[in-house]
């Protein structure tokens, strides 16, 4: 089936599935799922395929929920602390988001028994990370302004040490951080990123 009807089954399929992982791991069963969402079993699998895809497709529902970070540097400054500073609070307020980091904290919890599960929070950890992070970091390079010769390595690397310390300071997203503790957050992260890339001379 395709249409709205489709688009809403699965929308009820997801706001289940992330309720009864929230509440029961990731054992959660697919059954209660389909249940609470009012649909067959087989419709949750002709959604989803199977209960990871289900459990990481609730996980992306979540950061766009959350507010995804745009595919691009809004408004770019042509001051490269400021740009990173912007783009950092946004991918702060993306993985520190109630839903993503109790899924996050899940995934650690579930990781030994369920080790697929890990590489959801390696490369694709920060939204839009080649496009929108390597991508202002390359204009950069181009434009002189930071010496950035592996443009995608530095985008990890801001946005890991970014999430690293955003997860600690809110205890893995079970305290809220202020507004202003994400911002100083993402502006030390880019000068020591702008520090470690400034051009020679």
């Amino acid at each position: 089936m395709t249409g709205v009807p489709s688009r809403a089954k699965r929308q009820a399929i997801l706001d289940a599935a992330t309720a009864a992982f929230l509440r029961h791991g990731y054992a959660a069963s697919v059954d209660d799922i389909a249940a609470a969402a009012g649909v067959g079993k087989q419709t949750v699998y002709r959604h989803f395929g199977d209960k990871q895809a289900l459990f990481l497709a609730a996980l992306a529902a979540a950061r766009v929920a959350g507010g995804s970070p745009p595919k691009a540097v809004p408004e770019e400054t042509g001051d490269p602390a400021k740009d990173l500073s912007r783009i950092g609070e946004q991918i702060l307020s993306v993985a520190l988001s109630p839903t993503v980091a109790a899924l996050h904290r899940l995934t650690v919890a579930e990781v030994a028994n369920h080790p697929e599960l890990n590489g959801h929070w390696g490369d694709t950890a920060a939204p839009q990370l080649d496009e929108n992070l390597a991508g202002y970091l390359r204009r950069c390079h181009a434009a002189g302004v930071l010496d950035v010769p592996d443009p995608a390595r530095t985008a990890r690397q801001f946005a890991y040490l970014l999430m690293t310390e955003g997860r600690v300071a809110s205890g893995y997203g079970t305290k809220p951080l202020t507004a202003e503790r994400r911002r100083t957050i993402a502006a030390e992260t880019a000068d020591l990123v702008v520090r470690a890339h400034r051009p020679a001379g």
